[in-house]
């Protein structure tokens, strides 16, 4: 029976049309990356809360504080489509360049994960939300675990965004967001 239907060429088309679907569903879902883990440890900007005290026991005047790296927003992630933890913030560098970090960011692995600063507001609902207004790209996810720095390229103004996405591009979906305020 089995030597019969394998000796049929319709038999070998259909096997064949099923390894190439089957080749091409494992591409464009990538399954693996389910249970796959990347963890980045990028430095991190060093926030100044307090500003140092002038020495009293010198008379000459005190020399001004080296600029320092300042956060100009920062939100919570909230899980859209795959769980998501973490911190976001923009942080303006001391030469006046401008990066988003990611502070102890989990999330899940996924096809074409990318990092988006976004005018939309974070709602719970993941699904075509941070591509309906103004976003800018600001690269693939590096890892979905760990701590991560962006640069903004210098004509992105991260004053007229008000929330960062980790977006899936293949599938258009928000995996987490956090509203930046």
């Amino acid at each position: 029976m089995i030597r019969r239907v394998l000796s049929k060429p319709i038999t070998w088309v259909v096997l064949a049309l099923l390894g190439v679907g089957g080749a091409g569903g494992l591409y464009w879902f990538q399954p693996w990356r389910l249970v796959t883990d990347t963890t980045v440890t990028d430095t991190l900007s060093v926030e100044t809360s307090v500003a140092p005290r002038p020495s009293v026991s010198s008379s000459k005047p005190a020399a001004p504080p080296a600029p320092a790296a300042v956060v100009l927003a920062r939100g919570s992630f909230v899980t859209h489509e795959h769980d998501t933890a973490g911190t976001a913030r923009v942080v303006r560098n001391a030469d006046g360049s401008h990066q988003l970090e990611l502070v102890g960011l989990s999330t899940s692995d996924g096809p074409d994960l990318r990092v988006w600063l976004s005018d939309q507001p974070v709602s719970r609902d993941g699904w075509h939300v941070f591509d309906d207004g103004r976003y800018a790209e600001l690269g693939r996810l590096k890892g979905n675990h760990g701590n991560q720095v962006y640069r903004l390229r210098s004509g992105i103004d991260p004053s007229d965004f008000s929330s960062v996405s980790i977006w899936c591009k293949r599938f258009s979906v928000s995996f987490g967001a956090a509203a930046l305020t």
